[in-house]
């Protein structure tokens, strides 16, 4: 369950409630990670909570979750796992991966498949891009899916149409070599803002 938390700014500085608890025998390597990913906090328009790693998948992990939101449009929701192994990975090319997942519904038609999951992987591209954030390894997948309503499901402002739901789901991992996190941060930000169709400026960036 994810943890309750509360967002102050004071200086520049944003406080977060901790669902990962880290100490002394954590390695630095990660206690850096993590502290880096909690410098920083987006504008309004996206909201992050942190909530409980993943278990069982690296020796230390670190989460994040998301709600990217625009006024007319459906919301993104998203979620970013920091993973640490001290003995780096041969498939990362590393010691740090991060994993990430957004999912959002759009109007589009269905008949584009190809071509959604082309943009919907660009706004990650983009995002790393325009963040300036250094990667490794960088993979995923895009999967649209289509819900079609019928019956009593059915809006009936949509008249005798069935409405059709596009959703799409972003799936994706790299390898930063790096403690620094604050720019995949804001890339993964980017990510999500352009899923619902927010402008860059509409996230605000480190600094």
């Amino acid at each position: 369950m994810p943890h309750s938390h509360r967002l102050s700014r004071h200086r520049k500085v944003w406080h977060v409630a901790a669902a990962t608890a880290l100490d002394d025998q954590t390695p630095r390597t990660f206690r850096d990670a993590v502290a880096s990913l909690r410098s920083w906090r987006p504008d309004e328009h996206v909201v992050i909570s942190e909530i409980t790693a993943p278990a069982n998948i690296a020796p230390h992990s670190f989460a994040l979750s998301a709600v990217a939101k625009r006024p007319g449009q459906s919301e993104a929701t998203g979620k970013l796992v920091l993973l640490h192994d001290p003995q780096p990975q041969t498939s990362w090319r590393g010691n740090l991966r991060l994993v990430s997942f957004l999912r959002v519904n759009t109007d589009h038609s269905t008949d584009a498949d190809q071509t959604l999951a082309v943009i919907a992987w660009s706004w990650l591209e983009d995002g790393l891009k325009l963040a300036s954030a250094p990667h490794l390894a960088l993979g995923g997948t895009v999967t649209c899916t289509a819900d079609t309503r019928f019956g009593e499901l059915r809006d009936p402002a949509d008249g005798n149409v069935h409405a059709t739901d596009v959703g799409l789901e972003v799936r994706a991992s790299w390898t930063a070599p790096t403690t620094e996190l604050t720019t995949h941060l804001w890339a993964w930000c980017l990510q999500l803002a352009a899923a619902v169709q927010l402008s860059p400026e509409a996230v605000g960036e480190p600094g």
